[in-house]
């Protein structure tokens, strides 16, 4: 299974800011099942894309600051980011086919 980090406010800057890769940021909370939808969905393309792509995931209700910093209002919302900077952005449940466009566009 492909490592997907867990990202705090603690690691925000090293995993997500100074990637060597880029990183898709999975923006969730326990209790929203649309989260819960797209959560293995995330998994799966993390381990087909292992070494071309990162992926992490950040519970907004641990690590309010971030997710207000980045505007989340709504969630599952997933950014990707490049050069620690963002560049793209999904917000809601979308399923594999459409999440590995995504990825394949940030990459490149």
């Amino acid at each position: 299974m492909a490592n997907i980090k867990k990202l705090t406010v603690g690691n925000w800057e090293e995993e997500v800011l100074q990637s060597e890769l880029p990183i898709l940021v999975d923006f969730w909370a326990a209790w929203c099942g649309p989260c819960r939808m797209v959560g293995p969905i995330v998994e799966v393309l993390a381990a087909e894309n292992e070494g071309k792509i990162n992926v992490g995931k950040l519970n907004v209700d641990e690590n309010r600051e971030i997710a207000a910093q980045f505007g989340i209002k709504g969630i599952p919302t997933l950014i990707f980011f490049k050069g620690g900077s963002e560049v793209k952005r999904i917000v809601g449940v979308q399923g594999k086919p459409q999440l590995q466009r995504a990825i394949d566009e940030v990459i490149g």
